[in-house]
């Protein structure tokens, strides 16, 4: 660095012109008289007396009287540190400024815009192992791999993880195999498309990022049960409902554990219908109150509101609309509903079909 660079930096540190000046051409001098800075330095005489004061009341340079006011640059120690200090106080601003720009502050934000893919991969992969019931997401093979620890965890916490892996095609694809599978989701599909990244998380808790095909980078954080009702049917219906298994751990006989209420009435409608005892444990929150509960009994009615007169294996579609259980305790008739559910006496998180007699 020369000496123009080092007047240059010593002015960013808070120096005027003339006191960086007068300090840089002090420091190649090593001492001198007032005069002799002036005429070695740009500052004019009537202020260098002026500059030396103010330098050394910044603990840059020492006055003595040898005849004439003479001055030293003092022990370099203190410069330094303010220097360092400085800097410092400058590389922690350099990175809050890059925090904030990455991302809104948790706390302020229920829906927010993040600008980097990491950052919103980050905070998904935060929300996973922080899930109590169930994670829905939708991953290219990569992004499965570095997440499958995480939703080993989830799996061993007793979590129901839908996976979506999606690809470019089918061809030429190495898609996850079972055992990598295995203990890392209840229950996996392929869609060969490109495909947005999406993580939903217990019912609340959604991320999104556009695929990387599009022109757009940007993720989506919504901590909202609203919106998050609207992420959870595009992934049913866009990123799960039409796409083959390629591996489910679900067993196909009772005890069978749902976490979607329409799912279990696509299930057991038969068997209702055909007046067989259908044996559920539904644990869930009370719609008045807010409180868990868990209740046990019998599916005595299935209520929804078809879209369409069907044939064949029901689609998800024909529940789009209101869809309960009646469940009878042996006590009292209990209507049990899903996500969002208002009219219903129970919001399920959990359906287990016991038996089915």
């Amino acid at each position: 660095m020369n000496a123009e660079e080092l007047r240059d930096v010593l002015e960013e540190a808070g120096l005027s012109p003339y006191q960086a000046d007068a300090y840089v051409t002090l420091l190649d001098l090593g001492s001198a008289s007032a005069t002799e800075l002036a005429e070695a330095s740009e500052v004019p005489d009537p202020r260098i007396y002026d500059v030396l004061r103010a330098l050394e009341g910044e603990g840059f340079v020492e006055t003595y009287q040898e005849g004439s006011l003479h001055a030293r640059a003092s022990d370099p120690e203190i410069v330094v540190g303010d220097l360092v200090a400085r800097a410092r106080r400058l590389e922690a601003a350099t990175e809050e400024i890059e925090s904030r720009w990455r991302e809104p502050p948790k706390e302020t934000n229920r829906v927010g815009i993040v600008r980097r893919f990491e950052s919103l991969f980050d905070r998904a992969r935060s929300a996973i192992g922080e899930a109590r019931f169930r994670i829905q997401l939708s991953v290219s093979p990569e992004e499965f791999r570095t997440l499958r620890g995480d939703l080993i965890e989830a799996v061993d916490r007793d979590l129901d993880v839908r996976l979506t892996i999606h690809t470019r095609s089918t061809e030429g694809t190495e898609l996850p195999a079972a055992d990598e599978l295995a203990g890392a989701c209840t229950e996996a599909r392929h869609r060969p498309l490109p495909t947005p990244f999406v993580v939903l998380v217990d019912r609340t808790r959604s991320f999104f990022a556009p695929h990387p095909d599009s022109t757009n980078r940007y993720g989506v954080v919504v901590d909202d049960r609203t919106h998050a009702y609207v992420f959870h049917w595009f992934f049913a219906t866009c990123l799960w409902e039409v796409w083959e298994p390629i591996y489910s751990s679900r067993p196909s006989e009772p005890p069978i554990t749902y976490v979607d209420v329409r799912e279990c009435l696509r299930a057991i409608e038969p068997a209702v219908e055909e007046g067989r005892r259908v044996s559920v444990t539904v644990l869930g929150f009370e719609t008045a109150t807010g409180e868990t509960c868990e209740l046990s009994g019998r599916v005595v009615a299935v209520e929804y509101s078809a879209t369409a007169a069907e044939t064949g294996e029901p689609s998800i579609a024909r529940y789009a609309g209101r869809a309960t259980l009646v469940v009878d305790t042996g006590e009292r008739s209990v209507s049990v509903g899903g996500w969002g559910s208002t009219i219903e006496d129970i919001e399920a998180t959990r359906i287990v079909v016991e038996a089915i007699d």
